[in-house]
């Protein structure tokens, strides 16, 4: 059964963003479920199980808006050192989540992907995730990657040591490393330059979050927890991303002459 996709992009998006480009992947840290949880005096698990409500209501948006990927910081290299009940508690949401979206990503063209260290789930997970990632690879309207026990340090460590071991083996000459082929090492090769960061519930770090991605993106902090995150606050991300001036270490300057002479 498909839910929430029918709108076009037009109806789906407030009037005061119909005319302005969507960036092209949005990646957000979703924070803040443990203190929305204990802030009602609920366990922390409420709090993951509203949180998979606003993955839902964002992931519907970012697809009727025509948002080409979506990347969300679902589990990290260094969740696994939480509490055992509560890192059991997230795989199973996780599994749940993975089987009982499959509909909609299935009938709504949505490339299911996952960066990290995978192998390190359980079977429980891995396998639907697997059969719905292969289901889906040929799907083209949105692509979601979710990203699993990751570490922005661990994929740089794992990428220069593939690339170390292809020069040694003779395979590749050193000065052939650039910042193009460290991109293509990277878990997230196939997604488009990341735009947009988002970060729920306060906090303004990065925490091991797309590190060589991040280089150019647009970021934004919101006091909103995650559990409490919905569409409405993406589209006030949205409203902050256009009010930058995306330079990528030009100046104001030089951006004008580029655009007169796409004009021209």
């Amino acid at each position: 059964m498909v839910v929430g996709f029918s709108m076009t992009r037009s109806a789906a998006l407030p009037d005061d963003l119909r005319d302005t480009p969507v960036p092209a992947h949005v990646a957000i840290i979703m924070d803040g479920n443990g203190r929305w949880a204990r802030e009602r005096g609920l366990p922390r698990v409420a709090g993951h199980r509203e949180g998979a409500e606003s993955v839902r209501d964002v992931v519907r948006a970012c697809r009727q808006i025509g948002v080409r990927a979506l990347t969300l910081f679902a589990f990290s290299a260094q969740n696994w050192q939480r509490p055992d009940d509560e890192v059991q508690a997230l795989m199973e949401l996780l599994g749940r989540y993975v089987i009982e979206e499959r509909g909609e990503i299935m009938d709504n063209g949505i490339r299911l992907t996952a960066i990290g260290e995978v192998e390190r789930l359980p079977g429980f997970v891995r396998q639907p995730l697997a059969m719905l990632m292969d289901d889906s690879a040929k799907n083209s309207e949105m692509a979601l990657c979710l990203a699993l026990s990751y570490g922005a340090r661990e994929d740089l460590v794992r990428a220069v040591r593939d690339l170390a071991q292809q020069v040694v083996d003779g395979k590749r000459a050193i000065e052939q490393i650039d910042e193009q082929l460290i991109s293509s090492a990277l878990w997230t090769h196939e997604l488009p330059p990341l735009d947009l960061l988002i970060r729920t519930s306060g906090e303004l770090r990065i925490s091991n979050f797309l590190l060589w991605e991040l280089a150019y993106s647009e970021l934004y902090f919101t006091d909103v927890s995650w559990p409490d995150f919905r569409r409405a606050h993406l589209f006030d991300a949205l409203r902050a991303y256009h009010q930058r001036e995306r330079r990528f270490g030009r100046t104001s300057s030089q951006l004008s002459d580029d655009s007169s002479k796409t004009d021209e």
